[in-house]
């Protein structure tokens, strides 16, 4: 066995650098965040020499000059001075080792200058070794990487193309930017401008920047606030009638740091599971939690986080998105007056009909649409220490009669047709009756039921029985009764009432095709089947009134965008653009 000797710093640092510098994404990354961190509101960064030349140029705080030297040392940093510290980092880094790795791999050469000075710094940096002279400079930080890896030959060879390597970190700035929307960012490859923020602090108008004006109109607010626990989730999702075809699009941060984070994912993939199907939304989320409760010093990259009580946040994050695409808005009232001081909460769900009983605080000063009248609502108190969940439709006049919708007709006997303010709105009509049924037998304590005095005699296959027997209890839950009559064949007893004149041998070839398979979502498989049996179908012939109906029961649904299986339900083709087809806009 060799003697042991002591490595030399520079190997020391090349050693570290693996950890922390994977590919130029992770240079990118790292003195990125180091701006962000400075406080910069501007942050350029150009790339170019197949990705192994980097400059990131930004008007933060800059460097000190008797500090300068130091920061290029490894487990350096401003941002930590204790390791209780690590138990509530809130900057984007904290170990003190990006720099350090870097200029073991590369050529630097940092120029930066503070406030506090009428000069700046300049440092070249080869083989850890580092150079310091005075020089002019505006405030701010210019780290200028040259020849990334050029020391370390094999590294070269695990990268991918440069058209490769600059996509990730195209989607890295693109990250970062939506998680700091109050900064302009400028993406340059080879001179060229790839991407282009104005740093307006919205974050709508970002993604509009980045993603383009269709993302950004399909986007819906998500905002909500728990001061109990100090918790605070905001951002965007997009309708379910908006998807992609992968997790790409789910930009997830915590205290505005971009995460992959498990907990996060369940809770999105959840709440849009019988919106989309297969496919998946559009998502940028920021979650913000005490610095205490929650752990981002997991792993190097700091892409991973632990939480203290994890089933809180889940539940917290599945609640917010659930609220966001049903239309529910919360309102907090931070100073109660006489008139709000008892009304807490105001979520807006659909339209209620004029006998619904409406619970409100004992006391509560009600707007002027409750105080009594012949037709008034009920009114009755609850416990004054109750949340009151007022809908915000509640607010509009009541009226006898519904507006009726501006239905032009049906084409091909399976698409209502209907004028709107903003467009042509086409609806298919099975799937709009489909989701409304859905919602309906979803929230449904008690299903009607019919009996069938005479039932089709179904033959099944021994497995089928075997799933069927297994799962009896959750059939007759959602109103079936079967009647096994042998080892090979089946009769119904009960069917849901809405499913009376439906052929029984149908439906339950449409219940076993359903199941089989998803053993651990039976009840939402046939609680879909049901929905999707009792619903009109396509090249139906209907009346006026008939589609009045479906649209009417559609409209109030909490999440109309798409069916149970994920099909969209709706399309609006917009007047400007059929003025446009006919050269209508000039």
């Amino acid at each position: 066995m060799a003697r042991i000797v002591q490595l030399s710093k520079n190997v020391i640092n090349q050693i570290a650098a693996g950890e922390v510098i994977e590919r130029p994404y992770s240079v990118v990354k790292e003195l990125t965040e180091n701006s962000i961190d400075a406080g910069a509101s501007k942050i350029s960064i150009e790339i170019s020499n197949e990705c192994r030349n980097i400059r990131v140029a930004d008007n933060g705080s800059g460097i000190y000059p008797d500090d300068i030297l130091l920061a290029f040392s490894k487990h350096a940093t401003s941002k930590i001075t204790s390791g209780e510290d690590l138990y509530s980092v809130r900057t984007m880094g904290f170990r003190g080792e990006a720099l350090a790795s870097i200029i073991s791999i590369s050529k630097v050469t940092c120029t930066t200058r503070t406030k506090d000075f009428d000069y700046g710094t300049k440092v070249e940096c080869e083989n850890s070794e580092v150079k310091k002279a005075q020089t002019g400079c505006a405030v701010g930080t210019i780290m200028d990487i040259r020849d990334l890896f050029y020391n370390i030959p094999a590294r070269l060879k695990f990268l991918k193309s440069p058209k490769t390597e600059f996509s990730y970190i195209n989607e890295l700035i693109q990250s970062i930017a939506l998680a700091h929307p109050d900064v302009s960012f400028e993406l340059k490859n080879n001179g060229k401008i790839v991407l282009k923020t104005t740093g307006q602090g919205d974050t709508l108008q970002t993604a509009k920047e980045i993603f383009g004006e269709e993302t950004a109109k399909n986007l819906k607010e998500v905002l909500k606030t728990d001061k109990i626990s100090n918790l605070k989730i905001s951002g965007y999702i997009s309708t379910p009638d908006y998807t992609r075809s992968s997790k790409k699009d789910y930009y997830t941060y915590v205290n505005s740091r971009s995460v992959k984070c498990p907990i996060f994912q369940k809770a999105i993939d959840m709440v849009y599971r019988d919106l989309i199907g297969s496919k998946y939304p559009f998502v940028i989320l920021n979650l913000e939690i005490p610095p205490e409760d929650v752990d981002v010093n997991v792993h190097p990259q700091k892409k991973e986080v632990r939480y203290k009580n994890p089933n809180q946040i889940f539940n917290f994050i599945y609640s917010s998105i659930d609220m966001a695409l049903a239309g529910i808005k919360e309102t907090v009232h931070t100073e109660p007056n006489e008139e709000s001081q008892n009304i807490q909460e105001i979520r807006p769900p659909k339209f209620i009909p004029r006998e619904e009983t409406i619970y409100v605080e004992k006391d509560a000063v009600l707007p002027p649409i409750f105080k009594k009248q012949e037709s008034a609502p009920e009114i009755k108190p609850v416990k004054p220490a109750a949340v009151s969940f007022i809908k915000q439709e509640q607010f509009i006049q009541h009226q006898n009669t519904e507006p009726e919708e501006m239905i032009i007709g049906q084409y091909r006997k399976t698409y209502i047709l209907i004028e709107r303010e903003e467009g042509l709105e086409i609806v298919d009509q099975h799937i709009a009756e489909e989701r409304y049924i859905y919602e309906k037998l979803k929230k449904s304590k008690n299903i009607d039921c019919q009996i069938l005095f005479i039932s089709d005699v179904i033959a099944i296959s021994p497995s089928d029985k075997e799933l069927l027997e297994a799962n009896r209890d959750k059939l007759e839950k959602f109103g079936y009764e079967l009647n096994f009559l042998s080892d090979s064949e089946v009769s119904f007893k009960k069917v849901p009432q809405i499913l009376s004149r439906v052929s029984p041998k149908e439906i339950l070839a449409d219940i076993l095709e359903n199941i089989a398979g998803d053993i651990d979502n039976i009840e939402e498989r046939i609680l879909i089947t049901t929905a999707c049996k009792a619903s009109v179908k396509a090249n139906t012939y209907l009346n006026n009134f008939q589609m009045q109906e479906i649209i009417k029961n559609w409209r109030k649904c909490e999440k109309p965008y798409t069916c149970p299986h994920g099909r969209p339900i709706s399309k609006i083709i917009e007047h400007k653009d059929i003025a446009k087809f006919f050269q209508r806009n000039k």
